[in-house]
């Protein structure tokens, strides 16, 4: 698409003029509902445009879309390098090849039906939206991870299949696909074979609700991108997965099938890129053994691992959500403590140190000795 400039002539709108200049909402307009985006061909996900519309000046809030994307497309060529945006192309030229040659088994994984997919106890609880809703069904193994039954088992069933339907193609095509990350060497990117608008879709509806509620540090500033994958555990697959965070603010981890014996996740805390590798106390310790069609919820920074799989095939969904705003600011922060469990420790021990330093001072001044 090519973006609009003004008039076709170089020439601002007249509107335009108005707001060039206008600085972005430091918190989001909660009742503005944001245009789409996804029928334009734009270089940014039309997810994080329609994001970020929510922080628009709002004067800007009834102008043209094409006013607005021009406006939110200066913002984001401003903080997104050109490397970044090289990559970003050649992703979707990459994805383009593979959608014009692969045929998927199930096209209606794209549209998420979610009377098909979800539990209804899942839907109950999005549909209410409250943080009651949601506690009613979740149980927290560990303090910050939150486990849940989601998904039907025939869905469960059909992105099995439409995952061995990729498999085979890749090696029957001979086709070199992009793996899901740098520690799986094993599964596929579900965003490559055109499930994007349905991850978007599960995301925005299904999990900004949730995140909302167990992670309000992260989604006051909203998800507005994610990286959706499934990863496959086995004799001749991936077998464990090593200590590491996700590059996610929030993550979703569903477990798939088929049957497996072993696999367990474990989690040690809560960290911030400061204290990534500091020691793991007591009551950070917890575990997970995975349920077919039952997902976990943790943020990204909780620092966990998987052991392994040690008979039969795991397959699991996965989704790392990101919120650009959320990470920008995170730039100018120096103190974490509402959710890195080293910060808070750190914290409360200089609290404690300034309040025996305050009584100390109190008694000299009493002439009381502290000998």
């Amino acid at each position: 698409m090519a973006l609009p400039t003004g008039n076709g002539n170089g020439v601002l709108f007249p509107a335009m003029l108005q707001v060039t200049s206008s600085r972005l909402r430091l918190s989001p307009n909660s009742e503005h509902k944001p245009e789409a985006y996804d029928d334009l061909k734009l270089e940014f996900s039309p997810l994080l445009f329609s994001s970020l519309e929510r922080y628009l000046p709002p004067a800007m809030l009834n102008l043209s879309r094409d006013a607005k994307i021009q406006f939110m497309r200066d913002i984001l060529v401003r903080y997104f390098p050109e490397a970044e945006r090289t990559r970003i192309q050649k992703q979707r030229e990459y994805r383009e090849q593979i959608m014009s040659h692969y045929q998927p088994l199930y096209k209606e994984l794209q549209t998420l039906d979610e009377t098909k997919f979800f539990v209804p106890s899942f839907l109950q609880a999005v549909n209410a939206g409250t943080e009651e809703s949601f506690r009613n069904i979740i149980i927290e193994p560990t303090p910050g991870v939150y486990s849940f039954e989601m998904l039907q088992p025939n869905f469960c069933e059909m992105l099995i299949s439409e995952v061995e339907n990729i498999e085979t193609w890749v090696h029957d095509k001979k086709f070199k696909i992009m793996r899901p990350n740098t520690m799986n060497k094993y599964g596929a990117v579900l965003d490559d074979f055109g499930l994007e608008p349905m991850l978007n879709k599960l995301m925005d509806i299904y999990l900004r609700p949730m995140a909302k509620v167990f992670f309000p540090e992260i989604n006051k500033l909203a998800l507005d991108s994610h990286h959706g994958f499934i990863v496959e555990y086995g004799d001749d697959k991936d077998v464990e997965l090593g200590f590491h965070v996700d590059d996610s603010e929030v993550t979703l981890n569903v477990c798939l099938g088929k049957e497996f014996f072993g696999g367990e996740l474990y989690f040690r805390g809560v960290r911030c890129d400061k204290h990534v590798n500091t020691g793991t106390h007591q009551e950070e310790v917890g575990y997970y053994s995975h349920i077919p069609g039952r997902a976990v919820l943790h943020r990204g920074r909780h620092r966990h691992g998987a052991r392994a799989t040690t008979s039969g095939e795991r397959l699991n969904l996965i989704m790392w959500c990101r919120s650009s705003a959320y990470r920008e600011l995170k730039r100018y922060q120096t103190d974490f403590s509402s959710w890195c469990g080293e910060c808070l420790r750190r914290k409360k021990e200089r609290q404690h140190r300034a309040v025996a330093a305050t009584k100390m001072e109190l008694l000299k001044r009493d002439g009381i000795s502290t000998s």
